[in-house]
């Protein structure tokens, strides 16, 4: 290793976002060893889901600049629309167990969540977001979160009109033995929704890293007047990133319709717990998301195993107030100054 790399290590663990990584690897381990191993297990599997609703959120954050309090409810559209297609599908496997749509008729479902997110979001734009986007450019942030406000009372009002108020969920998408992880049994359903989230993400990651369209949603993030003058569809990445950033949600919804079954209000905690992983992380910043999420994820499950249920989000809560006192700008967010770039 030379002088170089190792000043650049030394320099990296004194920084903010190399000592929250070293003090959460440290509290995974002491966790792991004193409550076993199924805290990190749930841990890593929450922090996935967490990451795909957060990196959707921070997406809209740092390339649209929208606060999007309507998150949650993108997270609810994927779970309501996974139900509806699963059920069917359900009630065919249940006759059929050996067929092959036991196994890819969970996907499909999942697959129909992302479509109905991504049209939501594209339907949100049209109708909401690109209307104001054409008549008011001052005060942008505080109107924009007032509509994403209004847009989540329409959309939980329309569910529970339309649907009900009742829970629809599931028992599981996958049937068999549980899978063994460091001698901790697991559901399929959980194992699976851990690779769904890790598969996006990298594909995510590796899209706005290689590809043409990645490299211009991070050039409008970053100077959408420079974007425009190289000749970038402004209103075409706008529409993407939304398509984009409320089907990350809503697959995350889909995902977990065995955990959270869907009824009006099912996205108020991922849409709170997102919020604090954007927050801890810094606005804008997509990969700190995904490290964050992982934070968040098992704060909230040491919280729950040291401290009590009731208090998983006053835990989270205040330390973000500590992080924004200290840090406004995230523990990562000073390393960023757009989508993904450095």
């Amino acid at each position: 290793m030379s002088n170089n790399t190792f000043v650049k290590i030394i320099r990296w663990s004194k920084s903010a976002a190399g000592v929250s990584i070293i003090i959460t690897i440290l509290v995974a381990v002491f966790a792991a060893i004193n409550s076993g191993p199924y805290l990190l297990v749930n841990t890593i599997v929450t922090g996935g889901m967490l990451a795909l609703v957060a990196t959707g959120l921070t997406l809209m954050l740092g390339v649209l600049n929208i606060a999007m309090f309507a998150h949650g409810e993108f997270f609810m559209i994927g779970s309501l629309t996974a139900f509806y297609v699963f059920t069917p599908i359900s009630n065919y496997i249940s006759n059929n167990p050996d067929s092959f749509i036991a196994l890819i008729g969970p996907l499909v479902a999942i697959v129909a969540a992302a479509v109905a997110g991504a049209v939501s979001g594209i339907i949100a734009e049209k109708l909401v977001f690109g209307p104001l986007r054409k008549r008011s450019t001052d005060n942008w942030v505080m109107n924009s979160f007032l509509l994403t406000v209004g847009v989540s009372v329409l959309l939980v009002n329309l569910h529970q009109l339309i649907f009900g108020a009742d829970f629809k969920g599931i028992v599981g998408y996958w049937s068999g033995m549980p899978v063994s992880i460091a001698d901790v049994y697991i559901s399929r359903d959980r194992a699976m929704a851990f690779v769904i989230a890790a598969v996006i993400v990298a594909v995510f990651w590796y899209f706005m890293t290689y590809t043409r369209t990645g490299m211009s949603i991070r050039a409008v993030s970053q100077d959408i007047t420079g974007a425009q003058i190289v000749g970038i569809d402004i209103g075409k990445i706008v529409l993407l990133t939304i398509s984009l950033s409320c089907a990350l949600s809503a697959v995350a919804g889909g995902s977990l319709l065995f955990m959270y079954p869907s009824y009006p209000t099912v996205g108020l905690e991922p849409l709170y717990m997102a919020w604090f992983v954007v927050i801890l992380s810094g606005l804008g910043n997509i990969l700190g998301a995904v490290a964050g999420a992982f934070m968040v994820a098992l704060l909230k499950a040491v919280t729950v195993e040291y401290v009590g249920a009731g208090w998983d989000f006053v835990v989270p809560s205040a330390l973000i107030m500590v992080i924004l006192i200290v840090k406004p700008s995230g523990i990562f967010g000073s390393d960023v100054r757009g989508a993904l770039d450095k």
